[in-house]
């Protein structure tokens, strides 16, 4: 058994941190003591972690929610794309979809499990019903769309939505979580004017 010496690991203050050749020097000096050394951002492994573990909370209100769960079996298997724990709780879920019409009445149920999800959340709105109002867009008790009562990050056309549109929806938002700063920078949700306040 071979005994190396501990690798001596200096501290860099942020004054002398300004380019990533002196980050490259400190890598190569701790490699020639036999340490290994993976440089990354943060960011972007706890951005992987999240989007690929992206618990959906079902709010299926009509045939929508069939499409939904043919995801679910064996033909599809949402499980190979991380969105298998499909949960009934908001308190356990990251995102929500919501499959379906949603009426004046349900607004309110809707909204209040939204709001009870934890932070980041996100919705997807499901068909042309959640969409637009889908073929009740002059009705009186139809909401004209989801948008209205929630911030929506994806949405997904059809009346119904085929599975490998539901997945196209959910990869992009994937995509869009992948590129949200977790750590520093502004807040992921804030709108570009906010964060230039």
């Amino acid at each position: 058994m071979e005994i190396t010496k501990k690798p001596k690991i200096k501290d860099i203050p942020y004054s002398e941190f300004t380019d990533n050749d002196s980050l490259e020097e400190l890598v190569k000096e701790l490699n020639q003591g036999r340490t290994n050394v993976i440089l990354g951002v943060l960011d972007d492994v706890v951005n992987w972690g999240r989007s690929n573990s992206l618990w959906p909370l079902t709010f299926a209100t009509s045939c929508c929610g069939i499409e939904f769960m043919a995801l679910g079996a064996a033909r599809y298997d949402m499980a190979r794309f991380g969105f298998e724990v499909a949960r009934s709780s908001p308190r356990q879920a990251d995102m929500i979809m919501v499959c379906g019409t949603i009426t004046n009445k349900m607004a309110p149920v809707l909204k209040r499990l939204y709001d009870q999800m934890a932070d980041p959340k996100y919705v997807i709105a499901v068909g042309g019903c959640a969409v637009s109002g889908g073929p009740f867009v002059k009705s009186y008790h139809v909401l004209n769309g989801v948008d209205k009562i929630l911030p929506v990050d994806v949405y997904i056309p059809g009346c119904p939505p085929r599975p490998e549109a539901f997945y196209y929806g959910m990869m992009q938002l994937q995509r869009k979580v992948k590129i949200e700063k977790f750590f520093g920078g502004v807040n992921k949700k804030q709108k570009k004017e906010q964060s230039e306040e």
